[in-house]
């Protein structure tokens, strides 16, 4: 499984968390993301994204002036946006700690099965 299929739905989560903080502009936030560790997204792939959180009422965005040419759109998150980051929180909370129980479980199974070959 490629990490860009595992990524899916997560991003936007990501995105809500970094909005939610501070209204930011497209590269700034693709900046942010960058920062994480999120090197393979592009304006590119986050302006879509954007869009998308826009017609689902999730971020809402407004034109501003910038000190380094055109316009600038920035995002901030609504309180529908806020309501889908808690959950988005909530489900990767979930998410990460069945799948961290179902690694630790397996790893200990095969170093309590002694098998040599597969030591821990």
């Amino acid at each position: 499984m490629s990490t860009t299929q595992m990524l899916k739905g997560i991003l936007d989560g990501c995105i809500l968390a970094i909005i939610k903080n501070k209204e930011v502009y497209g590269y700034e936030l693709a900046d942010k993301l960058e920062n994480y560790g999120f090197h393979s997204f592009s304006e590119g792939t986050i302006y879509p994204l954007l869009l998308r959180m826009q017609k689902e009422e999730l971020v809402t965005s407004t034109l501003k002036k910038s000190t380094a040419g055109p316009r600038r759109k920035y995002y901030s998150l609504t309180p529908k946006g806020e309501k889908e980051l808690e959950k988005f929180i909530d489900r990767w909370n979930d998410l990460q700690n069945n799948v961290s129980n179902v690694l630790q479980h397996e790893a200990d199974v095969k170093y309590n099965k002694g098998d040599e070959t597969h030591e821990k």
